[in-house]
């Protein structure tokens, strides 16, 4: 797909990776829609963008709810007429596997795999329609290996990975030119774990628990030393325009927890000891 003039939807876009995706698009000369559940920060980066010469518009829009995400393609329907790529990239963390209430885990997965789920089911009957479109699902690395302290993060990630495989030959199978990418990457600086700031109040309390701070003091320590989000962006924009399934931001460290992988399942250890390993 070559970007020039094209019509670029992305959720979570008011930071991170979507807004770093979204600039890289801009700069192919994409129009761009912006979804994001933070308005603040939402109609500051569309008015930061348009001072640099984009032609972008921002919705506000939580991904969890599926009538959020119609709206979000009719809003981009109306200014642009047409809608050519959606970004399902919006996301939170929150949670180990032990002892994590119910009502994060449906949070974390309400937001992860609902908001994917909504973003394809608002999108794809379009794209296939009009025989021209591109879905792009954000994964993780966390998505190929399970990592302690990551439950619900781990499972939504997981079953975006394998939702995004299944779209792929889906599509495949109606010979129309419509694609999808997986986007795994390993630590990106972004805002991730700082994910209660959009929690629903009613759990904030649970965010607030010491031994939770702990562990998100250790995993945002890891994720500031990871790669910058406009180096995602790259990746995303090359997979595009080039037709490729799998996103791999850190190809080396993918590549190698899959071969670890294969080995434990014919009998050897475990792929992970802990989250420092994720590189090695």
């Amino acid at each position: 797909m070559d970007l020039k003039g094209k019509t670029a939807v992305i959720t979570g876009g008011a930071s991170g990776i979507g807004l770093a995706t979204a600039i890289q698009f801009s700069k192919a000369g994409a129009k761009i829609v912006l979804g994001d559940i933070e308005d603040g920060p939402l109609e500051h980066q569309v008015k930061e963008m348009r001072s640099h010469g984009a032609t972008v518009i921002g919705v506000h829009c939580d991904v969890a709810q599926e009538s959020d995400v119609e709206a979000l393609r009719d809003v981009a329907l109306k200014e642009f007429g047409v809608v050519h790529l959606i970004f399902n990239n919006a996301g939170v963390a929150g949670g180990s596997t032990i002892g994590t209430p119910k009502k994060i885990w449906d949070w974390v997965m309400s937001v992860n795999l609902d908001g994917v789920v909504n973003g394809m089911n608002a999108f794809i009957p379009l794209f296939l329609e009009q025989n021209e479109g591109h879905v792009v699902n954000t994964a993780s690395e966390a998505g190929l290996v399970g990592v302690a302290g990551m439950g619900p993060y781990n499972a939504s990630k997981f079953a975006v990975v394998g939702i995004s495989e299944s779209l792929f030959h889906e599509l495949a199978n109606t010979g129309k030119n419509v694609h999808v990418s997986v986007l795994c990457p390993n630590f990106v600086r972004t805002r991730i774990f700082e994910s209660e700031r959009n929690m629903p109040k009613e759990l904030a309390s649970y965010a607030e628990n010491p031994e939770n701070e702990e562990i998100k003091k250790i995993a945002a320590a890891l994720v500031n030393a990871g790669i910058d989000a406009a180096d995602v962006a790259k990746a995303v924009e090359d997979a595009v325009v080039n037709e490729k399934f799998w996103i791999l931001t850190h190809e080396h460290s993918a590549i190698r927890i899959t071969e670890l992988r294969l080995e434990w399942m014919r009998g050897g250890p475990s792929p992970m000891a802990g989250l420092v390993n994720i590189n090695n």
